[in-house]
């Protein structure tokens, strides 16, 4: 991933178009127009042999002849002349390149990347609309009409939503920062543009329109950073359902590549949204709206109607209103009239003062865990002006001494509300027309706040439930011994014995050749009832042929049943070798929920998890919900509340809530078992039984392949790197070195409130004396793809650990470079721990390829610039800033 050059081609010196004409209605025209028209500050070139002058200026017959290297270019010629040109671009210096062209072939797209590699050249493109830049004047695209300048940027792989978005945008006059046409993007991708518009100051929020994810772990890589900067919302097409190939697993055929989409969206801190309409609703309340207060709803209206809207509009994007107590309905009785609704919808009435209004939102702010989001909608009355409610309400929404209730406002009506409604838009609190919209903006922040703390989740890839180990190396023997027998399909009995390994309880299963009295003799050795299923390599769902008979109560029932299945099977697949029985007890247990867990290959994203209701009808009720590995606890609780049978396993009437431990110890090992399993390929277990006593799996089915299509490396999100976790001996004491992770928020806090403020200030260049909850997550949260934070720490004396000190180093997109930086605790300096820190970040930094760290230090930080020194630091000084040196370690 990269994002070099990416500012010459966001916010170049000088253009050059070439293929630029004057020719009505034609690409070249519309872009020179564009560009000569648009107001560009820089020169702009017209590079055409057929034209001498173009809009009154010269025009030049080849690259070789402009006066100087253009910082971008911009292509609209035929496809065969692009590789030549991206060529001469290159040799000139120009450093970006909008490539329009359509039409290039496979290797034509490989020899212009060729052509641009040497030099650094960026490709926008090929087969694009081009971009715009409003705040530069830049429009280096075929676009129809400017975009207004904003702090929404839009990057879209759609050249035609391209000019829809902005012929929408425009009559709604929302502006835009950056509005990218990525083309068929094979240089310049989504990964990139995540990356330099996460640090654009003037990019409020980041929007996207996707068809495809390639390079799935760059891009989560990206959209991760991006995500816990700024909100990033996303349209991504292809919701419908396509039809899938026949698949080996149930999980197989429910794996649609939209429910990997959805489930990369959510563990990214991203929110995915169905329009357009809906990408510009999430966009104003995501950057104007603190995060909810959990996921209820209040709603405060002068409108008995209105509010029922709104109370309908929730129900329908289950949003849930929230449950007024006495304490506050008691608190409401004080301020309101008798007539008052006395239940959510608050209905303060129509003849409702601008006090009113105050007195009511003040009662609510006093509960908030209670009250949750504050829908707050206001019709226009005879009584009050709108205007004067607006101002009497803003100061009260920002309580001295507390924080502000999360609020969302509606202002139903035209002219009459339309200048409370700018008061509040000025005030940083979103506002909508309609209570529908206003509801689903707030849906939409509440799945944004579960998907940032989705985002926060760092889990290891190694980590079943409770602790325990698996029996990895049965698993890699058994595994190996199918693939070389030539099966890539488990027996039913040879996927129990995985899932056994993993400390997933199943039901014991034993084996029979094809013949029903030894079934029968097996099921008088298990005990009566039992179930009995037909064994063979060729049949994958053996009730779909009537292979599975339940609740045979003697050694007739099952000489009866296995005779009949033999007879039932041999008619209905001839061909199907048939291996024998598996005879196993029939569990039953009360009020229990058929569930199923299962594991495939995304083409995209590597593996992925499923969780749903399960049973034989799991395709046909498709109550399932998708998550990328690895999994924790938090994580897998967030898979399984994202399916319907959730609120089953909650328990309902006389029906006990079911262990949800147990359902989420199947899902971490799953996890695990792919982590440490790369030649599983798609697993089943259909159905875990659960119920209050517990989890217990009836079923399970397992596909290897010797392409070692799983394993930790090929997850699209890279686990916590839990190997990197060392103890050593020191000072008589056992320290401990190792990655970061989020749970270490309150001792990194309690580790950087320890520091002296002079130490912060020199490590780094830090004066405030507090910081904030978003900067201290910041420290915590970190993608180890891209960055690394060594701890060293000691056990605490009260419990837990303490932090001494950190090395951090957070690489440039390339990993040409890593900026690095140390801190320990004020009694520590000089005590060697420093060197221990370093000593760890330098083996790190050079095994992930980084090529040098670097580093900036104040002048008078005489001890960083000792301990550079020993470990083969070059300093420099820092041009410009004479107060700072610059220390380099080539790796």
């Amino acid at each position: 991933m990269s994002i070099r050059n990416l500012d010459s081609l966001f916010d170049p010196q000088s253009v050059a178009v070439i293929g630029a004409s004057e020719r009505p209605f034609s690409v070249g025209g519309t872009l020179w127009r564009n560009m000569h028209d648009g107001g560009f500050a820089g020169p702009v070139y017209p590079v055409n042999p057929k034209h001498r002058t173009l809009s009154g200026q010269r025009c030049y017959a080849s690259v070789d002849d402009l006066p100087e290297a253009p910082e971008l270019a911009v292509i609209c010629t035929p496809a065969h002349t692009v590789v030549e040109l991206i060529g001469q671009l290159a040799a000139r210096g120009t450093r970006a390149a909008v490539v329009i062209s359509a039409g290039l072939t496979a290797e034509q797209k490989q020899a212009m990347l060729d052509a641009a590699r040497p030099s650094l050249l960026r490709v926008l493109g090929p087969n694009c609309v081009g971009l715009l830049a409003p705040h530069a004047r830049l429009n280096a695209s075929f676009a129809h009409i400017p975009a207004r300048p904003g702090e929404l940027a839009f990057v879209s792989q759609s050249g035609a939503l391209v000019t829809a978005m902005l012929d929408w945008a425009e009559a709604r006059q929302i502006g835009f920062s950056h509005f990218v046409s990525l083309g068929e993007h094979a240089d310049v991708d989504f990964g990139d543009l995540l990356d330099y518009l996460a640090s654009d100051a003037r990019t409020r929020a980041i929007l996207l329109y996707i068809e495809s994810i390639d390079q799935a772990r760059k891009f989560m890589s990206a959209a991760r950073a991006a995500a816990r900067n700024k909100p990033v919302i996303v349209i991504k097409a292809g919701r419908s359902a396509q039809g899938q190939k026949a698949a080996a697993s149930h999980t197989g055929a429910l794996a649609g590549a939209d429910d990997v989409v959805d489930a990369a969206i959510a563990r990214a801190g991203m929110l995915r949204v169905d329009s357009l309409e809906e990408l510009f609703l999430a966009a104003e309340i995501l950057t104007r709206q603190t995060a909810p207060i959990g996921d209820r709803m209040t709603i405060l209206t002068n409108g008995g109607g209105v509010g029922v809207l709104a109370a309908d509009a929730a129900a329908a994007h289950d949003v849930p209103l929230a449950e007024l107590s006495p304490a506050l309905v008691g608190a409401l009785d004080a301020v309101l009239p008798a007539n008052w609704s006395r239940g959510n919808p608050v209905d303060i009435i129509g003849d409702a003062p601008a006090q009113r209004y105050v007195d009511a939102l003040q009662a609510l702010t006093r509960h908030p865990q209670e009250v949750g989001t504050v829908l707050f909608i206001q019709a226009p009355t005879a009584i009050v002006p709108s205007t004067d409610i607006a101002r009497a309400l803003l100061p009260a929404l920002r309580p001295e001494g507390g924080a502000p209730l999360p609020l969302v406002s509606c202002w139903v009506g035209g002219p009459a509300v339309a200048e409370a409604r700018q008061l509040f838009i000025e005030a940083g609190i979103a506002s909508y027309d309609m209570p529908e919209q206003a509801v689903a903006a707030i849906a939409m922040l509440q799945a944004y706040a579960r998907n940032q703390a989705e985002l926060a989740e760092a889990p290891p890839a190694e980590q079943l439930h409770n602790g325990s180990t698996p029996d990895v190396a049965r698993v890699r023997a058994l595994v190996q011994g199918v693939l070389a027998s030539g099966r890539d399909m488990l027996t039913e009995p040879e996927a129990k014995a995985v899932c056994e390994a993993y400390h997933i309880p199943v039901v014991a299963t034993r084996t029979t050749p094809a013949d029903p009295e030894a079934a029968a003799a097996e099921a008088a050795r298990i005990g009566f009832p039992v179930v009995i299923k037909i064994l063979s390599e060729d049949i994958s769902h053996k009730s779909d042929v009537g292979g599975v008979v339940l609740n045979l109560q003697d050694e007739a029932d099952v000489r009866a049943a296995a005779s009949a299945m033999l007879a039932r099977i041999r008619k209905s697949q001839p061909k199907a070798r048939l291996d024998g029985f598996s005879v196993q007890a029939m569990v039953r247990r009360k009020q229990a929920q058929e569930l199923i867990i299962g594991a495939s290959i995304d083409p995209s994203f590597g593996p992925v998890i499923l969780f749903g209701q399960g049973g034989t009808a799991v395709e046909v009720m498709k109550d399932s919900a998708m998550a990328l590995p690895p999994l924790n606890d938090p994580l897998a609780r967030a898979l399984i509340a994202r399916t319907r049978v959730a609120r089953l396993l909650a328990g309902y009437r006389d029906v006990p809530a079911a262990d949800l431990d147990a359902v989420v110890a199947t899902l971490m090992a799953v996890s695990q078992l792919l982590a440490d399993v790369p030649e599983v390929a798609e697993l089943d277990i259909n159905p875990l039984i659960v119920n209050h006593e517990g989890a217990i799996a009836l079923d399970a089915r397992v596909r290897v392949s010797p392409r070692l299509p799983a394993g930790a490396a090929h997850f699209a999100i890279a686990p916590y790197p839990a190997q990197l976790i060392e103890t050593l001996e020191w000072k008589g004491q056992r320290l401990t070195l190792r990655p970061i992770r989020p749970e270490d928020e309150l001792q990194h806090r309690a580790f950087l409130e320890s520091l002296d403020a002079e130490d912060v200030r020199m490590r780094l260049f830090y004066s405030r004396r507090t910081m904030e909850r978003s900067e201290l997550a910041r420290l915590v949260q970190i993608d180890y793809t891209r960055e690394m934070a060594f701890i060293a720490t000691l056990p605490a004396p009260e419990g837990g650990e303490q932090t001494l000190g950190v090395a951090r180093a957070l690489a440039d997109p390339d990993n040409l470079g890593a900026e690095f930086g140390i801190i320990l605790r004020p009694e520590l300096k000089g005590s060697g721990l420093g060197r221990l820190l370093m000593d760890k970040l330098i083996r790190y930094q050079r095994g992930a390829g980084t090529q040098r760290l670097i580093a900036s230090a104040l002048v008078e930080n005489w001890r960083m610039r000792e301990l550079a020194r020993a470990l083969g630091f070059a300093e420099a000084p820092t041009p410009g800033e004479p107060d700072t040196l610059r220390l380099t370690l080539e790796l």
